[in-house]
């Protein structure tokens, strides 16, 4: 499917007012291009990563490895895209901000929390 701007009309989730280089929980998507499903393949009925899908996971899994202040939680690789969390901690003082709660959505926060 190609993109009709007449037809998709995806707005913006971020908040307005809050930024996102601080450290934070962040809900992460990845697509291929042109959302080709390159990562798995059909064996036996099931989804199965195929050599792309390993590539793509272990690069995930390893970002964590290779950036101290980076947690990898969930996350899963599916067919032409990857959805993870990923935890970006607070170098200097080693805590981790949260994202706005739906309560706090267009209000500034510095919510943290506690080690």
């Amino acid at each position: 499917m190609t993109y009709d701007p007449d037809k998709h009309h995806r707005r913006s989730i971020r908040l307005k007012e809050y930024d996102y280089s601080r450290a934070g929980a962040y809900f992460i998507t990845i697509c291929t291009y042109n959302k080709e499903c390159i990562f798995e393949n059909v064996t036996n009925s099931e989804m199965q990563l195929n050599e792309y899908g390993v590539i793509v996971e272990n690069e995930w899994v390893k970002t964590a490895e290779i950036r101290p202040n980076v947690i990898i939680d969930k996350y899963i690789v599916i067919p032409n895209h990857l959805h993870g969390v990923i935890i970006i901690l607070d170098d200097d003082r080693d805590t981790v901000h949260r994202v706005p709660t739906f309560e706090q959505f267009g209000r500034p926060t510095s919510n943290s929390i506690p080690t």
